[in-house]
């Protein structure tokens, strides 16, 4: 069974996301929250799988509201809701340390398959739609040279316990390559390719794969297009 808080400031929207999720067999909707500060606060108490996030909410912001979750280690994954595929709040999101984000005129399944995938450990975003999210943001990104020092030499660090196969991986992953496109145009079973896919996430210490492509950009390795 996969626990859903549902975080949004409109109470019709609520009433519809949780009459969604509760027909279905296999999720649960624990709670609702009407803005970001009571999403941080009933997560900690609830432990949802899923936080259900919007983005713009009275007080705490979902995007503050996901960092602030996130920084506490725990299970819970968040999927953000936000009005255009393209936009600034998808990209800080992300940046916060969403799993995903869809967008809310989304299909019932869609948005019900995204919460699955989400609660899996999977990420709710095209590979390629993730690359030109942060192309298009880019310019938003930390510049290395105004970080603290060591902050930059931290983040590259994280890369240098991948193999140099990992590392080209990595970098593909970053241009927006799918496992599938991985293994043909590398030549490796699609197999091979999400072990080590598996590898990355764990040695770079990223939550999903766009975690470890949003490293990829913050440490150079690769740049926009």
């Amino acid at each position: 069974m996969t626990t859903v808080l549902i975080a949004d400031d409109q109470p019709l929207q609520r009433f519809g996301f949780r009459m969604l999720l509760e027909s279905q067999d296999d999720m649960t909707v624990v709670g609702e929250a009407p803005g970001g500060a009571e999403a941080v606060r009933l997560t900690a108490e609830l432990h949802p799988d899923v936080v259900l996030m919007d983005v713009r909410m009275p007080g705490l912001n979902g995007i503050e509201a996901t960092r602030r979750i996130v920084a506490t280690g725990g299970r819970t994954r968040v999927l953000i809701l936000t009005t255009f595929d393209l936009d600034e709040y998808a990209y800080s999101g992300l940046r916060a340390g969403a799993s995903g984000f869809l967008v809310k005129d989304a299909q019932p399944e869609e948005l019900l398959a995204g919460i699955r995938s989400v609660a899996t450990g999977d990420a709710v975003v095209a590979p390629g739609l993730t690359r030109r999210l942060l192309d298009a943001y880019v310019h938003h990104l930390p510049d290395a040279s105004a970080e603290p020092d060591g902050s930059f030499d931290s983040l590259d660090s994280r890369l240098a316990s991948l193999t140099d196969r990992e590392t080209e991986i990595l970098r593909v992953m970053g241009q927006g390559w799918t496992n599938t496109e991985i293994a043909e145009r590398l030549h490796l079973a699609e197999s091979t390719v999400k072990t080590h896919v598996g590898r990355i996430l764990s040695k770079t210490g990223s939550r999903d794969r766009v975690q470890a492509v949003i490293l990829a950009y913050d440490t150079k390795l690769v740049r926009p297009s």
